[in-house]
């Protein structure tokens, strides 16, 4: 299985708009999904790049279109996320000229789990 495709399977909600603008999706990943695979094998944990990339790919879903990053402005991760939490991803995005800035919050059961400020390109 690919990182897209245990991405595309967590999915389990969203994208959900909200009244400030931005788009809340849920995902959760179970135990037995390769992502933890290694990492590691006394503690899972879900590795930051799959994090990353949940939001990458969260924004192609909100905006309906293939992005391409192009930069990664801010990575903070506050706390380890483990197999089968609910973890809830809200997007705020704004695009100017050619660039799209995409901001991710990611939060489990309520509290803060960390933060992505990326700069994304539609793909033509």
């Amino acid at each position: 299985m690919t990182l897209h495709e245990s991405i595309r399977r967590a999915q389990i909600g969203g994208p959900q708009p909200n009244a400030d603008g931005s788009a809340t999706l849920v995902f959760c990943f179970p135990a037995d999904d390769p992502t933890f695979a290694g990492h590691f094998p006394t503690r899972p944990v879900l590795p930051g790049v799959f994090q990353l990339e949940m939001a990458r790919s969260a924004a192609e879903t909100v905006l309906q279109c293939p992005l391409a990053l192009r930069e990664i402005t801010k990575a903070k991760f506050l706390r380890p996320i483990i197999p089968t939490e609910t973890i809830r991803v809200e997007l705020k995005l704004a695009e100017k000229a050619d660039t799209i800035q995409l901001r991710a919050l990611f939060s489990v059961t309520g509290r803060p789990a960390g933060e992505a400020i990326m700069q994304l390109a539609r793909i033509s």
